[in-house]
């Protein structure tokens, strides 16, 4: 029996977790995990039973980015499909972001694009000595739209600038000096590092721990309305849906350089 491409499961305690299992292909999500991530996580804010979230990636990696094969597929969707495929990124996104009680990412092997995203969206963040990152959405011709709002947030708009423009990969230390993770953390130490932190959010009162998030973000204007989901979501299928991001996509595919190219 085929397992569910996103695991939910919480404990006696209230700890919830979110596990992305496409290990086959580092977690890289498609429709069908941004439907889990999203369906998920409406179902655990509403549940009074969840006192707070940790977000995993089964097997080698944590989040490798947005499948290849599936953006492939959906650059050549018509408009309004293509744009609900936006949308469905921008959504899982802000619902991570806006989630009304504490979370916490574990990252270890691959964080790109959109496990950046995840990164950015959460409360707590910790990562193994081998981790490494990357925005890389304009190495295949795509924007990272659907996350920019939350990357300037987590690391600011000059890292945000650089790496987000450059489509560098910069390891565990590097994320961890500009902000992206608060720690890096040994593979063997990080079950004792999540369960300390787990122990200082059960000592606050729920209530007041989700009073004081949804005041941070609402103070700082980090709360998305309709209007800016509609217009990231717009940004990013139209960059996907144009001539550039089909060339960038095929050349990722068939393992050459895009036509964009220049050596030196």
């Amino acid at each position: 029996m085929t397992q569910p491409v996103v695991l939910l499961s919480t404990d006696t305690r209230g700890v919830a977790t979110v596990t992305l299992n496409r290990p086959e292909v580092g977690n890289a999500y498609n429709a069908a995990m941004l439907d889990g991530l999203i369906d998920g996580l409406r179902q655990l804010a509403a549940d009074p039973a969840v006192r707070c979230l940790v977000i995993r990636g089964a097997g080698k990696h944590f989040q490798a980015g947005a499948d290849i094969r599936w953006l492939n597929e959906v650059a050549d969707y018509p408009p309004a499909e293509n744009y609900a495929a936006s949308v469905a990124t921008t959504r899982a996104m802000q619902l991570l972001n806006e989630f009304p009680k504490p979370t916490i990412a574990l990252v270890h092997g691959a964080c790109f694009g959109g496990g950046v995203g995840i990164v950015c969206c959460v409360d707590v963040a910790f990562a193994t000595p081998d981790s490494q990152f990357g925005i890389t959405e304009i190495r295949v011709g795509v924007a990272p739209t659907p996350i920019s709002t939350h990357m300037v947030n987590a690391i600011g708009l000059r890292h945000t600038r650089r790496y987000a423009l450059t489509g560098e990969r910069f390891d565990a230390r590097e994320a961890e000096r500009i902000g992206l993770i608060h720690e890096v953390v040994a593979e063997d130490a990080m079950e004792a590092k999540l369960a300390g932190v787990l122990d200082a959010i059960f000592l606050g009162g729920p209530t007041a721990i989700a009073m004081t998030k949804s005041s941070f973000l609402g103070a700082n204007d980090l709360l998305l309305d309709e209007r800016q989901v509609s217009m990231l979501a717009h940004e990013g299928w139209t960059q996907r849906h144009s001539p550039e991001g089909h060339e960038g996509t095929t050349a990722f595919r068939e393992k050459r350089r895009p036509s964009w190219y220049r050596s030196a």
